[in-house]
Order: C-alpha cells, then sequence, then structure tokens
C-alpha cells in the first residue's frame, strides 16, 4: 500500500467508498476489503451505513492502529452542537473511540464555516476526532476553512477522474500540504469505454478502471476511494502498485480533460 502524507497525517492512499453499501451487504464487503489488504474506509452519517461498517470492524483481526477510518457531516447539520452531537454518534456507531478524519460533506448554505470549524477543532481537543477536513469545497471555500481552523485541514474530498478537471483544486492542496481526495474516481463507470485508457492498460496488462486509479495516485497529493462490492473488483482496484504510468501517459490522461496537457505538463515538471 502507498501513503499520502499530509502535515500530521499518513493515509492509506487507496481506500473503500461505501456510498449506497448498507446493512449486512456492507459488513461482508468492508469486512473482505479489510482481509485483502484494505486499510482506509470511508463513510458518512448520509450514507446511513456507519453501523454496518462498524461490525465489520468489530470482526476485523486488523489492528485498530492499522486503520484509517473517514466519516463526515452532512450539510444541515452543521451548526456548532449539531457538528458535535454528529461526530459523536458516528464515533458510537463505528465502534472506535477516534474518528481518524471527520469532514463537512458539503459547505453549508446558512452556517458560517468559523463555527463547524470551531466544533471540529474541539471535537480533536476532546479526542473525539484525530483530523479533519471539508468535501465539495471550492479554493476559496478550502481557503476559508484553512483560515479558520486551529489545526491543519488534512483533506479536500472532491470527485475526481479523468473527465473532471480539478486543477485548481489540486494545485492549491498541494501549496498547502492538503490531500486532495478522490471520489467517483472511475466516473461511474464510463472510463471503461475509453480508447484511451484501454490501450495503455494493454501495455501493461490492466484494465482502464487500474489504469485510471494508478493515474491518481502518481498524482502528488492524490488519494482515491473507489467503491466496490464484489470480490473482483476489491481485488482489481486494489492491484494497481505493481506498475507505474509514465509521463507521457500521465498527460494523455489529463487531456482526457480537454486541452491540458500543456498545463499538466508544467505541473509535472515534464
Amino acid at each position: 500500500m502507498e501513503y499520502v502524507t499530509t502535515t500530521r497525517a499518513e493515509v492509506p492512499a487507496l481506500g473503500l467508498g461505501t456510498y449506497r453499501l448498507r446493512g449486512q451487504t456492507c459488513t461482508e464487503t468492508v469486512s473482505q476489503a479489510l482481509e485483502m489488504g484494505y486499510r482506509h474506509i470511508d463513510t458518512a452519517e448520509y450514507y446511513e451505513n456507519q453501523a454496518a461498517i462498524g461490525q465489520a470492524l468489530a470482526d476485523t483481526a486488523v489492528s485498530r492502529d492499522d486503520l484509517f477510518i473517514t466519516t463526515k457531516v452532512w450539510r444541515t447539520n452543521l451548526s456548532y452542537e449539531e457538528t458535535k452531537r454528529v461526530a459523536r454518534e458516528s464515533r458510537e456507531k463505528l465502534g472506535i473511540e477516534t474518528i481518524d478524519l471527520l469532514l463537512i460533506h458539503w459547505p453549508s448554505r446558512s452556517v458560517p464555516i468559523e463555527e463547524t470549524i470551531r466544533a471540529m477543532n474541539e471535537l480533536q481537543n476532546d479526542g473525539v476526532v484525530r483530523h479533519i477536513g471539508v468535501s465539495n469545497f471550492s479554493v476559496a471555500q478550502l481557503a476559508n476553512a484553512r483560515e479558520a481552523s486551529e489545526t491543519p485541514i488534512c483533506t479536500n474530498q472532491v470527485e475526481y477522474n479523468p473527465y473532471t478537471d480539478q486543477s485548481d483544486v489540486l494545485e492549491y492542496c498541494i501549496d498547502h500540504d492538503i490531500m486532495l481526495t478522490a471520489y467517483s474516481p472511475l466516473a461511474k463507470g464510463r472510463i471503461n469505454d475509453d480508447d484511451t485508457l484501454a490501450a495503455i492498460g494493454d501495455r501493461y496488462g490492466k484494465s482502464p478502471a487500474q489504469v485510471t486509479l494508478r493515474w491518481l495516485l502518481q498524482q502528488q497529493q492524490v488519494a482515491a476511494i473507489p467503491k466496490a462490492s464484489s470480490q473482483a473488483h476489491l481485488q482489481a482496484n486494489l492491484s494497481i502498485f505493481d506498475f507505474e504510468l509514465t509521463d507521457d501517459e500521465m498527460a494523455q490522461i489529463f487531456d482526457l480533460q480537454g486541452g491540458l496537457i500543456d498545463r499538466v505538463r508544467s505541473m509535472l515538471g515534464i
């Protein structure tokens, strides 16, 4: 497993997304993933599956010290009191003493970021939460969160795949030692029909999905949390650490976002 290292945090670069996984299916999927070697599990209050994940965590033989558990507070619960309540309830449902990473799921339309961040900082001081971060934040919103917090913002979790340009967000994250966590990294399956990704994959005996995940993790400060439920997909997503894309291949994939090769070459220094 590779890791993304930021201020105070070392995070497994490949995690398991659990959106829409619920009940026994969720428990079994997470248990399988942990047995295979996944150590980074992503959930949220909104997913309504924290208790199911908690069961898998209780059943696993993997040491808690080796796991990195992320959860999120939904946008309607970002007041000072609600943020604290949701975090403590999430901790109980997950059956863990400390949440490794607590995120604001979406920016609030009504609660000032300073109010939510104050609650999150206090949760850190109380040992309920180890690291804090945000999700679906623009560069300006991320800058505001950084300014409001007494502790580092660990990540901005955003949709990021070969068809979604997040170059401005990623550049800001790199400049400020923040991890970018890519959700929907496989573009809801669109990558499977991509000729460019397929041609690159043929050179390594890899699928378009594996090429895409490799492309993400070869970028500075990027982690990815693909969702998977079948054993085959779980294993395939994990089997991306035995090859490396060339600079030209990286640029070809960036160009799927539309004419970004020159900008990306500049960012990569190639």
